[in-house]
């Protein structure tokens, strides 16, 4: 076996064939891993510095001779195929495919790689510029080589530096070595060591005095600490530990200091997420950080980090005017983690706690705005890290930012923008609880007799059901109206909160019958009974399009008036 690193060229050594065994799966990548490859590669030839994309294994194949020299791709296949799909779509958009040529066939001017059964056709049809028939450009292959086309932006990427760039680790097996043995242990479980395990042992080497009162006794002290700090966190596209989102969040404020003057392309790098040690390392020794002295502050921010983020909000109480435990409840409630090391910085930097309140505040209203119309989150990490950036510590920094915004991508929704969304936003389940929650917890009277239980205790009910044919037909209703009806139901004013599912034998019946239930299967009036924003609904003969457009508007003015307003 032999390991190194290796270049594209490397890899793609027009010597060598390159297969993958016809039993393996698919190409399964999918838009999501798409973007990200083609960001990294943007980044890598803007940079043109080394940049790793992770592993191959490679096993040589017993051949005959005056045959080509054959390797089976044993792990990477995924990574391989979207590197040439890439290539193939760059070199067309800058108008020089005889390169992808060059680089990616063989000698004998085969394609390099060869991939399994059920992919090959598509992939080579894909790289000899051939016509695909219409369920073929339905593949994942296919799809992958569109997005690319579409995305790639002519001239944007130096092909040049990512041929010299770009690398992996690369294994080369011998035809009798066991592939499976170096598989099963490179991809075990435990072998990958955290971001808190690796960060530990390179601040604090073998001085267990300096450990036990800088680390020790902040993040392991005992089990509560512990579990906090190792309670799991979804971020952005993966679950991660607290304590690496700390980690991270740390880093992402250390590195927009003004007197560090780390580069762009340095900020740019560091704040890639699967690599935050090897961030910390290089950003220690690059711009010159005292090891002790990033340690003392990284206890003083774990301190702030612990008394404002909370994960377990979604199953605790929370106090409507509590401006920190509302914004926790958008952050882990709704799976918008991405804005923590703002909330972390304002946290630490703002000391007059109305002026934090208010930032808090028009934050909340900022991402619930944003969600009711459906607004991308898609450059959230742009967005809040340009606020670090830009030091914005006030309320009417903060304003005046967003405010610049205009009509560009990251604005500010308006009064009018939030009442068409609450009519006729189709939002996720998850998204829809978290509004009414929110709503029916900022408006709910201390009079009520009935106690506003935890966010994860509630579950989400179509009042009027997706199956309504079944038992709400309205023969009058012409298929337009029909199709109407499809998609108003799915709006926030045909939902409710509800604390326990409704058996399949209510859920779908008529509106008498899903109010009060029937033989032991209780309904509406028993599930739904208490929450303000819905409960004189309860009392209506009927529910039907005019009921759902009056609690729109109803929860509308809620959102407007009351719960995120903007005046301060």
């Amino acid at each position: 076996m032999e390991a190194g690193k290796r270049n594209i060229s490397d890899i793609f050594n027009r010597a060598n064939k390159l297969k993958i065994p016809h039993f393996q799966r698919s190409y399964v990548w999918q838009e999501e891993q798409w973007e990200r490859f083609l960001d990294d590669m943007r980044y890598a030839s803007r940079a043109n510095c080394p940049y790793f994309m992770g592993s191959v294994i490679l096993k040589q194949q017993e051949t005959q001779v005056n045959e080509n020299n054959v390797r089976t791709i044993i792990d990477g296949q995924q990574r391989l195929t979207t590197v040439m799909l890439f290539f193939k779509a760059l070199f067309n958009k800058n108008e020089t495919p005889e390169k992808f040529q060059e680089i990616f066939t063989m000698f004998n001017n085969n394609i390099i790689l060869e991939h399994n059964y059920s992919d090959k056709p598509i992939f080579e049809k894909i790289l000899t510029d051939q016509e695909l028939d219409a369920k073929e450009k339905k593949s994942q292959i296919s799809r992958c080589y569109d997005y690319f086309l579409k995305n790639i932006e002519a001239n944007e990427i130096n092909p040049n530096n990512l041929l010299s760039n770009v690398l992996f680790v690369g294994i080369d097996l011998l035809f009798n070595e066991d592939e499976q043995q170096i598989f099963d242990t490179i991809n075990s479980l435990g072998v990958r060591l955290t971001t808190a395990e690796l960060l530990k042992n390179y601040l604090f080497r073998d001085d267990i005095e300096f450990y036990n009162k800088n680390w020790r006794d902040v993040f392991e002290k005992d089990d509560e600490i512990k579990e906090y700090w190792d309670q799991e966190v979804t971020s952005g596209r993966s679950i991660r530990n607290n304590i690496d989102l700390f980690l991270q969040s740390y880093l992402f404020i250390k590195i927009q200091e003004k007197d560090l003057n780390v580069t762009s392309d340095d900020k740019e790098r560091y704040f890639k997420v699967d690599s935050v040690f090897n961030s910390y390392k290089e950003f220690i020794a690059k711009y010159g950080l005292v090891k002790d002295l990033v340690v003392s502050e990284l206890k003083e921010y774990a301190s702030v980090y612990k008394n404002t983020v909370n994960p377990k909000i979604v199953e605790q109480d929370v106090n409507k005017n509590d401006y920190v435990q509302r914004l926790n409840l958008v952050m882990f409630g709704l799976d918008t983690a991405t804005i923590i090391p703002y909330i972390l910085y304002v946290a630490k930097k703002v000391t007059n706690q109305d002026e934090r309140n208010k930032i808090f505040r028009y934050l909340e209203a900022y991402l619930m705005r944003r969600l009711i119309c459906k607004k991308t989150t898609k450059n959230y990490n742009q967005l809040f890290r340009s606020f670090i950036n830009n030091e914005i510590n006030t309320l009417e920094k903060l304003k005046e930012l967003i405010e610049m915004k205009g009509e560009k991508i990251n604005y500010m929704p308006s009064d009018q923008d939030v009442e068409e969304g609450i009519k006729q936003s189709d939002l996720s389940n998850k998204q829809a609880k978290g509004i009414l929650y929110l709503i029916e917890r900022s408006i709910r009277s201390n009079l009520n007799s009935t106690e506003l239980k935890y966010f994860d205790e509630y579950s989400l009910e179509h009042v009027m059901p997706k199956k309504w044919r079944n038992n709400w037909k309205d023969d009058n209703l012409t298929n337009e109206q029909e199709n109407d009806r499809d998609d108003l139901i799915l709006t926030l004013g045909n939902l409710t909160l509800i604390t326990k599912q409704l058996n399949s034998s209510i859920r779908d019946s008529d509106w008498k019958t899903k109010k009060a239930g029937s033989g032991q299967n209780h309904g509406l009036v028993e599930y739904a009974q208490g929450i303000e924003i819905f409960s004189k609904y309860l009392q209506r003969d009927a529910w039907n399009e005019d009921s759902i457009k009056e609690r729109a508007q109803e929860l509308s003015k809620y959102s407007i008036d009351k719960v995120w307003n903007l005046e301060f």
